[in-house]
């Protein structure tokens, strides 16, 4: 699958979700969201027989808290989803770290060949960030208009993302493994 479509596919439903709850209000808003989230996922299954993990995770939460707000009218189900799935990510590459199993790698092994080293602080940094988001969600959906968090969910979560994502490039580049070696700086065997 092309990179336009894996970012159409996981960046499109956000987009109906701010585009239908600036025009027609949270409720509609969200229930624009799940289906256009299971529309994605469907799509994602279809073209690449897969659905990656990270937009997995987020689809389900978004398909029972989206849901959850709908039938129960209540907003704050769509509002702590992203502050669950945050504190989901970061207990799970905790839990990862202490147990050496590196789960960060397993997602983004196929992109970065990093050193062990470079594996675990890349860990703990990715772990720090996501309760940030976790904690930042919190405190502006409990402190501004629901319409102010949808705009702050839509453009304040990715450009710091990517923000955050940017500032760990130079990690990237002090621990990446060359071509020719194994993670730990023996050359491979032919």
């Amino acid at each position: 699958m092309s990179q336009i479509m894996k970012l159409a596919l996981e960046m499109g439903p956000l987009l109906v979700f701010f585009i239908s709850n600036a025009k027609f209000g949270i409720l509609t808003g969200t229930l624009a969201f799940v289906i256009a989230t299971t529309i994605a996922l469907l799509a994602s299954w279809v073209i690449a027989r897969r659905v990656p993990m990270m937009p997995m995770i987020s689809g389900v939460f978004v398909l029972v808290f989206g849901g959850l707000t709908v039938i129960l009218a209540d907003e704050m189900f769509i509002k702590i989803k992203p502050t669950l799935v945050n504190l989901l990510f970061a207990g799970a590459l905790t839990f990862g770290y202490l147990t050496r199993r590196n789960y960060l790698q397993l997602v983004l092994g196929s992109a970065f060949s990093l050193t062990e080293q470079g594996w675990r602080t890349l860990t703990v940094r990715w772990a720090v960030f996501f309760v940030v988001l976790a904690v930042l969600n919190e405190v502006v959906w409990r402190s501004v208009p629901t319409d102010s968090w949808v705009d702050f969910k839509v453009f304040g979560i990715l450009p710091l993302t990517i923000v955050f994502s940017l500032t760990q490039v130079p990690l990237l580049l002090r621990h990446a493994v060359p071509e020719n070696t194994t993670p730990e700086g023996e050359d491979k065997p032919d």
